[in-house]
């Protein structure tokens, strides 16, 4: 692939844009010979670049963005070198608002694009946040490693009952609790508890049971998560934690982890879970090898009858 590819690809995916977040290009899935250390997104008037390794085309790869942005809605233009310690971000073209926002199907997730790790929102997961939607009304939802509680604002738009949103990190509750705000959500029966998941069973399990169950882990997160050996700890406690006709959406991001492994865990730790579908990913997050890409996995409880 040539920049000039490059230009006509985006160029064609731009055809379509709003104010809405969307990937114009994803170079991480493999698809195109020379360009999969790089992923270029479009949030509302910012165009955001990320290069996962040095580009010696990098000058040019700017210019050929600088001229792109002329005759599409972007107003900014930002670069991030996620190959440098802590991914410094440079704002290339105008200025970066402190309040930007991601906008899916109505629902607003706040962003922060100088973050030296995440913005704070994975656009690769919007299908699921839909299928959580869809199936969240009058249920009592546990979300697990919520992050900025995305899940939580989803399940709270599809009328789900209540939500509990667990996750180490207090600063991304806070961000999470903001989300809900924005969103003019009621956050009554919603709670944000910094809990080690992997250590907090029991103080998870007295707001359950719970009939939506979501698990969204990192793949890898020294002294927090690894999902060889610790996803297995979660699946085995899902049979207490869950009632009749619970319905699991379980995630896995790893490359070197096909759906098998959790469908495995699954059969053996939590029988009662039956596998019901894989969700597709985006056709813009679309990868050469699907196995190597996100997997979100859906399963329904059985109902054991009591006689």
């Amino acid at each position: 692939m040539t920049l000039q590819n490059l230009n006509t690809h985006i160029s064609l995916n731009s055809k379509d844009i709003s104010a809405e977040f969307k990937r114009l290009f994803h170079g991480r899935g493999g698809l195109y010979d020379g360009f999969k250390h790089l992923t270029i997104d479009s949030i509302d008037t910012v165009l955001s670049v990320a290069l996962y390794d040095e580009d010696p085309n990098e000058g040019e790869l700017l210019d050929l963005l600088k001229a792109f942005i002329k005759r599409t809605r972007h107003e900014t233009l930002i670069l991030q070198r996620r190959y440098k310690k802590n991914f410094p971000t440079e704002v290339i073209v105008g200025e970066l608002s402190d309040e930007i926002f991601a906008l899916e199907n109505g629902m607003k997730f706040r962003l922060n694009l100088l973050s030296n790790r995440n913005s704070g929102y994975f656009a690769d997961m919007k299908i699921g946040r839909e299928f959580v939607r869809e199936n969240a009304k009058g249920k009592s939802v546990l979300n697990l490693f919520s992050y900025t509680c995305a899940f939580s604002v989803a399940a709270l738009f599809g009328s789900a009952k209540s939500v509990s949103n667990i996750d180490m990190s207090k600063a991304s509750l806070s961000i999470g609790r903001s989300n809900h705000h924005i969103n003019d959500l009621n956050t009554k029966g919603v709670n944000f508890a910094p809990y080690n998941i992997l250590k907090s069973f029991s103080r998870i399990k007295k707001k359950g049971p719970y009939d939506l169950i979501i698990i969204d882990p990192p793949s890898f997160q020294r002294g927090s998560f690894e999902a060889t050996k610790d996803y297995r700890k979660i699946i085995a406690k899902l049979p207490e934690i869950s009632s009749d006709n619970c319905i699991l959406l379980a995630c896995l991001n790893s490359p070197e982890l096909d759906s098998s492994f959790l469908k495995e865990l699954i059969c053996e730790l939590a029988p009662e879970f039956e596998f019901k579908e894989r969700l597709p990913n985006l056709k813009e997050f679309e990868s050469l090898d699907e196995e190597r890409s996100l997997k979100n996995l859906v399963f329904k409880k059985n109902k054991v009858e009591k006689y």
